[in-house]
């Protein structure tokens, strides 16, 4: 008899690192030239005046100002009308 427990193989040994996702810089908050407001999977929040979207959906500032966050209604292609997030430097 062992006089040791056997060490079994395990499937869910691993971990992904997280993503950090959301909103980088705050309502009213000073953005710099460059900087991350947004980090987001897909297309939640509309990109406005003055950001700019990358590949993988980031929003980021062209400009610096202040950062301003609202809503917009858009028609989606099945003509349903839907309320998308935008975010704007001014």
């Amino acid at each position: 008899m062992a006089h040791k427990k056997a060490a079994g193989t395990t499937k869910n040994g691993r971990d992904s690192n997280p993503r950090y996702l959301g909103i980088k810089i705050a309502d009213g908050a000073t953005a710099q030239v460059g900087s991350i407001v947004v980090r987001q999977k897909g297309y939640n929040i509309m990109p406005g005046r003055n950001v700019k979207m990358g590949k993988d959906y980031t929003i980021y500032s062209v400009k610096e100002g202040k950062v301003k966050f609202g809503t917009k209604r858009k028609t989606s292609f099945d003509s349903k009308i839907e309320k998308k997030g935008i975010v704007s430097v001014i």
